[in-house]
């Protein structure tokens, strides 16, 4: 049988020496073929270099699992393979897809025989020593098929991997943990950031983060990467206050509205990162002409 793994970027890459390094068959390909050398030289990963070449070097039932970019290089790579695949063969998404375009693309690609299997993917770049959390969803004869390749990619063959629901629920349930992810984070940030306030004090902050992470209520994964961070620069200076989001947290939000959920950490902390991306900032300037128009209040300039 065996497995081509499509996309070895950061997350795509590790994943493919995990499989490697657990026995298991992987045919890999990217677009930029450095990698795909590489990973054949150290790793043993059988190389291919188009994603016909990938599905070829396969027996039946064959199973293609890409991990790219959600959104229009994904549903490319799914067009470009959909007229390789043979009824009975699998093809997994791992990407952050929004779960609406796994069902929409999972139904196509079931009409045509081929079984689609949708698996949020957690572990960033620790996945390849830790093991990576997969939340599978897709029909249970595609997830029986692909059991070695979760048992290998998990943390353990027992834990860390789950048939969560039919098509569509692993990108649902990825989706969802994206966006406690980003409550998380605003909290330990919201806090730390008001110890730093408290100038009195003095307080060293990677001594506080360090602490909470043994038997504090908030000990966590985030909580160690953050008290590892402060260790190496508690001032952050060299880091710019602008926070990037991928498109999970906006999901859920929009999730939340549908079903007329309240979600207000998950937004609001949503919200905070684009004003962290803001850089006219045209609504404050805004505030403070109000301000000054009412009261006569002072107006600080831009310069």
């Amino acid at each position: 049988m065996g497995m081509a793994f499509i996309g070895l970027g950061k997350m795509g890459g590790n994943m493919a020496r995990r499989l490697c390094r657990a026995g298991l068959q992987v045919v890999g390909y990217n677009r930029s073929p450095g990698i795909v050398h590489q990973l054949a030289q150290e790793e043993g990963m059988i190389p291919a270099f188009s994603p016909a070449e990938a599905v070829e070097k396969l027996s039946p039932p064959r199973v293609v699992w890409l991990m790219l970019p959600a959104g229009s290089i994904t549903e490319q790579m799914i067009e470009t393979l959909a007229p390789l695949l043979d009824p009975g063969d699998i093809l997994v998404d791992g990407g952050n897809a929004y779960y609406k375009d796994s069902l929409r693309r999972g139904t196509r690609l079931l009409d045509a025989g081929i079984d689609f299997v949708d698996a949020g993917v957690s572990g960033g770049i620790w996945g390849l020593k830790e093991g990576y959390c997969l939340m599978v969803g897709g029909e249970a004869r595609a997830v029986k098929v692909l059991e070695p390749y979760l048992k290998a990619l998990a943390p353990a063959p027992d834990r860390g991997w789950a048939h969560v629901g039919p098509l569509g629920a692993g990108h649902f349930t990825k989706m969802v943990h994206n966006g406690i992810e980003y409550g998380m984070m605003q909290s330990l940030a919201e806090g730390l950031a008001l110890l730093r306030g408290k100038e009195m004090f003095a307080l060293d902050l990677a001594q506080i983060a360090e602490l909470w992470r043994h038997g504090s209520v908030v000990r966590s994964w985030l909580l160690d990467l953050t008290a590892s961070a402060l260790r190496e620069d508690a001032a952050l200076k060299d880091i710019a206050p602008y926070v990037a989001d991928s498109g999970e947290g906006r999901w859920t939000v929009m999730e939340a509205i549908e079903q007329g959920q309240a979600l207000p950490d998950i937004a609001l902390a949503l919200f905070m990162r684009f004003a962290s991306q803001d850089q006219e900032g045209y609504a404050y300037r805004l505030l403070a002409k109000m301000r000054q128009a009412f009261g006569g209040h002072e107006v600080k300039g831009d310069g």
